[in-house]
């Protein structure tokens, strides 16, 4: 049973909660912005999502939050007002994650000899447990690994652990919805995350699983002072996750005084570390056919979902080859459909036909060549990507090279096009990158979709399932229309680049379909104006959102000039002026290799930390 320690004197009186539900949109964007514990350049939500997120509206508009020195406990808030700035770390083994300490647990495996695989599982898992708020072992993951194995030299490895809709799902069971619920069983895929532990570890680790684990078993049963961050993302899922029998589970497993951790606050899980103890035991084989299977086979028959012990038992995780495109010389790499990887790559190739690097960094044109390239690659994303035996177009020809010349000259380099965008989606991810001093580079991505996902959680196991069923189409005849056996569209994608054949540059930046915007933001960056990769996870971000509209982040005026917005808005970008940096525009990881070592760098959005020896 799960309880929470107090690390600093408090009350013990439950916070009150507002009567008002929030809504799906505004859930996912309160859950998103308290992903992030700081930034440079502005308070963020913290207060509002601490009282209990009475004004979300207010939220969404952008409206700057006061201080507050009553959010969290001690004498002082957790707010950053003020610029602050990260130097990268440089090491021959390096961690980046958004947890400092999981961050720590990968390091922990290399200093016991392990290597990058190890050291991935193991920050990987320790994720479950201190950063609960964006993953979970009821979540899937995807890596792409840089390592020997008995087939031949170093190469690059694509991992695809994510599960499929249950074999007994109904579609009526969906009749007369717009979207598939993000709150119950029939968001629940299955979960692929202990398997993609259990395949990275039997081709390329060197430490057996109980000891890989050991550090988030320890920090379940001892417990973990809950980081500001996560203590916000976890109000927010608190208020969610209530007024219905359904969510008993999740309440009494995260909330059992009533309300989520604060800040400093120790939190514990006995559940969650015996669950972790089964897996690490049994080489994951308890959470697909054994004790814990047979729990959550149980859970969803009492909450009327569709997943049963026989999906999980046919679960596997695949090895996949990796899709690329090369741009300015760097070719990015990323995990093939169902995952949409592909929208930054097309996005890329049709970028490649501007010149960007002659170009003013930040400037109103730079962006708006950027933002149009992206639109069409979401265009094409969200109308063909599914599962892969599902979709009616290839890979290939998605990323022919003529197509995409052809796709760039649909871009008026002075106005903004309305290219059919789709509707993309928040999301809540962690990402991990690992490198040891024997060139061996992980780049791991591991999600519940939303927050905590669906909120269904699985009694004394800890085990929160996620809802990356939400991400199927319920138009009848699309690719990824829901149906048993099947995939859907999945956001989380790691990335990796190389030059000229050799690793380059394991990273990623997490946070649903903001994530192929980022990589391509990264790659631009590094590959047209030569910034490092601190500062490419430093710079200000901008978001193509549903509707076309484009969320943009401060700090574009510092170097494009102060009517950057203004210039955007006159070529016809809607735009939506964020006041602070946040994780609603992703949380990034860097591991850059030098000739000797790794330069390694985490993003201002994330409680996290970049680490090594």
């Amino acid at each position: 049973m799960a309880g929470i320690l107090y690390a600093m004197t408090t009350t013990n009186q439950a916070a009150q909660h507002p009567s008002d539900d929030l809504s799906r949109r505004a859930f996912m964007r309160a859950a998103s912005v308290g992903l992030a514990a700081a930034a440079g350049g502005g308070c963020f939500a913290s207060p509002a999502l601490a009282g209990g997120l009475s004004n979300v509206a207010g939220m969404e508009d952008n409206e700057p939050m006061p201080q507050d020195r009553g959010w969290g406990q001690g004498p002082f808030g957790y707010d950053l007002p003020y610029t602050s700035q990260r130097m990268p770390v440089l090491a021959r083994h390096c961690v980046a994650t958004s947890q400092p300490l999981a961050a720590q647990a990968g390091l922990e495996m290399m200093r016991l000899g392990g290597n990058a695989a190890d050291a991935a599982v193991a920050t990987a898992a320790a994720l479950t447990v201190v950063e609960p708020t964006a993953n979970g072992i009821g979540g899937d993951n995807f890596a792409l690994v840089w390592m020997k194995d008995d087939d031949g030299p170093a190469k690059l490895h694509g991992l695809n652990a994510s599960g499929r809709a249950p074999m007994g799902l109904k579609r009526e069971d969906y009749d007369g919805l717009r979207e598939v619920p993000l709150d119950d069983w029939r968001a629940v895929t299955v979960p692929g995350a202990v398997s993609g532990w259990v395949a990275l570890l039997e081709r390329f680790g060197s430490l057996p699983m109980e000891t890989v684990l050991a550090p988030a078993i320890r920090s379940a049963r001892e417990g973990f002072l809950v980081s500001p961050g996560v203590a916000q993302g976890w109000a927010a899922s608190a208020r969610r996750y209530r007024g219905q029998a359904r969510f008993d589970a999740w309440q009494q497993t995260f909330a059992p005084r009533g309300r989520a951790p604060e800040p400093g606050e120790v939190f514990t899980s006995e559940g969650h570390a015996r669950t972790l103890e089964l897996v690490a035991q049994t080489n994951g084989r308890a959470f697909y056919d054994g004790e814990i299977a047979h729990a959550i086979d149980a859970a969803s028959r009492q909450h009327g979902g569709a997943l049963r012990l026989e999906d999980l038992t046919a679960h596997r995780a695949e090895w996949v080859e990796p899709i690329s495109l090369d741009y300015r010389g760097w070719r990015l790499h990323e995990i093939p459909p169902n995952g949409q990887g592909i929208a930054a790559l097309m996005a890329l190739g049709i970028l490649r036909r501007f010149d960007l690097a002659s170009m003013r960094v930040d400037s109103a044109p730079w962006l708006h060549l950027q933002i149009e390239a992206m639109k069409l690659a979401f265009a094409d994303a969200h109308r063909h990507v599914a599962d892969a035996h599902h979709m009616r177009v290839r890979v290939e020809d998605l990323l022919d090279d003529n197509y995409l010349h052809e796709r760039a000259g649909l871009i008026d380099p002075g106005k903004a096009g309305n290219f059919d965008s789709g509707v993309p989606k928040a999301g809540g991810t962690v990402l991990l990158t690992t490198a040891d001093a024997a060139g061996n580079m992980v780049s791991f991505i591991q999600s519940n979709y939303t927050g905590f996902g669906s909120g269904m959680v699985v009694p004394g196991y800890g085990v929160a399932m996620h809802n990356r069923g939400a991400n199927f189409s319920l138009e009848p005849g699309h690719a990824n229309e829901i149906a048993p056996g099947k995939r859907p569209y999945h956001t989380i994608i790691p990335g990796f680049a190389t030059r000229d054949g050799v690793p380059g540059m394991a990273f990623g930046v997490m946070g649903g379909f903001m994530q192929p915007q980022g990589h391509a933001q990264v790659l631009v960056r590094l590959a047209d104006h030569g910034q490092n990769p601190q500062a490419v996870l430093d710079a200000p971000r901008w978001q193509v959102e549903r509707d076309g509209r484009v969320l943009v982040e401060p700090g574009f005026e510092q170097l494009g000039g102060a009517t950057v917005s203004d210039d955007l808005e006159a070529m016809g970008h809607p735009l939506r002026r964020h006041r602070t940096r946040s994780a609603t525009f992703g949380r990034g990881q860097v591991i850059y290799r030098l000739n000797d070592g790794y330069i390694a760098a985490s993003d201002m959005r994330a409680d996290g930390q970049a680490v090594g020896f």
